[in-house]
């Protein structure tokens, strides 16, 4: 039976996160039909309707919604998320790879918005019981290339259109949040090859979570 493990996947848009986390979902599937895990992501997921509609709204473009209510909107989808996708899963002893949580919050809001990295990491705590990943994986590129990769690919929504500012915010709010925690963290060079990457995220996992 696998071992509880919240594994979380982070990098701003444009990164090639989601893409190599869908190849990681194919690969254990195809080679370790042993792993008993769930692929979900934030905000929202699959089995959240409630989730999904807040997902929805915050990242309408044609609504405008203030940096405080952003962040709040996001840790009420993050609570409900957990309760009816994450805990259920740990609780069954399921591997979770999870596509965004927390960090991306701490990024997004508390350094892009400028509602400061602490308030919101308190806000999270509130929101989620405390509950953090064991291990995270970030995507790491430049906010300059990461926006030109991001153009290519529509609809784009509220947070991609936000402008290269706020993009280089975000990114420095990410560095911030792995200097803090650099002992959760495993930074992959998300410049590489769509196959490279994946290669190397499939390595971290192997390493990490299937001892």
């Amino acid at each position: 039976m696998s071992k509880p493990l919240f594994v979380t996947f982070e990098g701003p848009d444009g990164s090639g996160k989601t893409t190599a986390l869908n190849g990681l979902v194919k690969y254990l599937q195809k080679n370790r039909n042993d792993i008993d895990f769930i692929f979900t992501r934030e905000p929202g997921g699959s089995q959240n309707p409630a989730a999904e509609k807040i997902r929805k709204i915050i990242l309408d473009k044609n609504n405008i919604i203030d940096d405080k209510s952003e962040a709040l909107l996001y840790a009420s989808a993050r609570r409900l998320h957990l309760e009816q996708t994450v805990w259920p899963a740990l609780k069954e002893n399921k591997i979770v790879l999870c596509d965004r949580y927390i960090d991306s919050s701490l990024a997004y809001q508390g350094e892009g918005r400028g509602l400061g990295i602490e308030f919101v990491k308190e806000l999270n705590n509130l929101a989620t019981d405390s509950t953090w990943p064991n291990l995270t994986i970030f995507f790491d590129i430049t906010p300059e290339a990461a926006m030109e990769r991001a153009a290519d690919r529509a609809p784009q929504d509220r947070l991609e259109l936000a402008g290269a500012r706020f993009h280089k915010k975000v990114y420095e709010g990410y560095k911030k949040v792995i200097s803090s925690s650099p002992e959760r963290f495993r930074v992959i060079d998300a410049t590489k090859s769509r196959e490279e990457v994946l290669e190397d995220v499939i390595t971290i996992i192997k390493e990490e979570v299937l001892i």
